[in-house]
Order: structure tokens, then C-alpha cells, then sequence
């Protein structure tokens, strides 16, 4: 398993927000691709990126900040979602140098769609999939669909994906632990990667997830910002367990 940094970019700045409610964010780093580079030094190999004010408006909104990150730093290997629902996004969001994007809201409102950019963009398709509960929400966790979380994941895995990110909105950004148990049978049911996110908090909850041997990786955001856990120890954890 390895550990994936966040960074949440709403109006070009670095936050997250506390269970994905648009009105409750912490601000940590006016410039993120500052933090890219702090993570890099740490000994990221992953980077994930989400456009927050993209994913509410169904538009690519921070692409200046993040091609400022993918400049800053290279050598990363960058996952990049939030609001990107047509090929042309898809198409430059990749030129930029990134190793993947991420699908959501029109993966789950449009599945022939999604189908065929998978198809025609395979191995660097990542689905993210955001649940309360058992049931996916879209259009940056502001509304709920009627799809059920494994019949969805079940269904997008027979595709040629590079792998399905699965957040519990309940635990987003409250530093209360992830849902492991849900990750766990995700990951069970699916033959495709499975990355938790949501509620990553300690080197307890890494070694959790780790000792499942089926969750492929982890990412960790508000975290790494208030010091609760460091990256470090997070990857020397993955790497004992692997």
C-alpha cells in the first residue's frame, strides 16, 4: 500500500473542507504548488489533486494552480478530478504531464460516456466514487444519486480503469478515522486497485489499512496539514506491510 498526499484547490488556494460542506473549509497554503513540493521532499510518489470550485460548477475552474503544481513538481506522479466531465478536459489535464484523471459526477450520470473515455483513455482513468453511506453522491457532494456504492463499483470495474477511489463524505475531513471496513469489502468485491480517502488521521489508521492486504493505497490530506500524522512514518508503515 502507499500514501497518496491531497491538495484541495478552491479559489487557487490550498483547504479542505469538512465533510465536503463548501461554507465549513480550513485554509492551509495560499500557494500550492509550494506544498507540492514539501510533499515531494517528503517522499510522495503520488500527488492527488482535486478542483473543488470545478467539481461544484461541472468546470475545470483551477487549471492555472495546477499546472503551476505539475511545473513545480516534477517528478510526482499526479492524479487530477474535480469537474472534468468532456474529453477535451480529460485530453489537457494529461498534455500537462499528469499520470491520471480522475471521473466522478459524469461517471455516474453518464455511464455510456464514461464507458468510452475509459476506453479510449485506458489506464489513466481513475473513478471516484463519494458515498454517505451506501449511496454516491455527485456534483461535489451537494447531491445524492440513486446508485448503490458496490452495484456502481461493480459495474464501472469490468472497464479498463486504473483504479476506483472510494471516500466516505461522513469522515471527510473530521480526522475520526476511515471507513476501513467499507473500503475493505470494496476492494474484495472488485478486482481493480481500491484507494481509501476520508478520515485518514493517525500511523494507526495507515497500519489498519495496510494489514488488510487488499486496499491498494491511502489519501491523506488534512492530516498531513495539523501534524497528526507525517508522511514518513506513513510510507516506512505501507512498506512493512507490504
Amino acid at each position: 500500500m502507499y500514501v497518496i498526499p491531497a491538495i484541495d484547490l478552491l479559489g487557487g488556494r490550498c483547504v479542505r473542507l469538512v465533510q465536503g460542506e463548501y461554507n465549513r473549509y480550513i485554509n492551509y497554503e495560499d500557494d500550492p504548488a509550494k506544498k507540492a513540493v514539501e510533499f515531494k521532499q517528503a517522499g510522495a510518489e503520488w500527488l492527488h489533486i482535486i478542483d473543488l470550485d470545478g467539481a461544484k460548477i461541472g468546470k475545470c475552474v483551477n487549471i492555472d494552480a495546477i499546472r503551476d503544481i505539475v511545473q513545480s513538481a516534477k517528478g510526482l506522479k499526479i492524479q487530477v478530478g474535480g469537474g472534468i466531465r468532456d474529453r477535451d478536459t480529460i485530453t489537457k489535464i494529461l498534455e500537462m504531464g499528469t499520470a491520471r484523471v480522475i471521473l466522478g459526477t459524469k461517471a455516474v450520470s453518464d455511464f455510456e460516456w464514461f464507458s468510452e473515455v475509459v476506453k479510449e483513455f485506458a489506464g489513466k482513468i481513475v473513478l471516484s466514487l463519494d458515498a454517505r453511506g451506501t449511496r454516491i453522491a455527485t456534483d461535489g457532494w451537494e447531491k445524492d444519486s440513486s446508485h448503490e456504492l458496490l452495484d456502481f463499483a461493480k459495474k464501472a470495474a469490468q472497464l479498463p480503469l486504473d483504479a476506483i477511489i472510494y471516500t466516505d463524505i461522513n469522515k471527510d475531513g473530521m480526522l475520526s478515522g476511515p471507513n476501513i471496513d467499507r473500503t475493505k469489502v470494496l476492494a474484495e468485491a472488485i478486482s481493480l486497485p481500491v484507494i481509501a480517502a476520508g478520515g485518514v488521521t493517525t500511523i494507526e489508521d495507515i497500519r489498519k489499512l495496510a494489514e488488510t492486504k487488499v486496499i491498494s493505497a491511502a489519501i491523506v490530506g488534512r492530516a498531513l496539514y495539523e501534524g497528526t500524522l507525517n508522511l514518513a512514518d506513513a510510507r516506512n508503515v505501507c512498506s512493512k506491510n507490504d
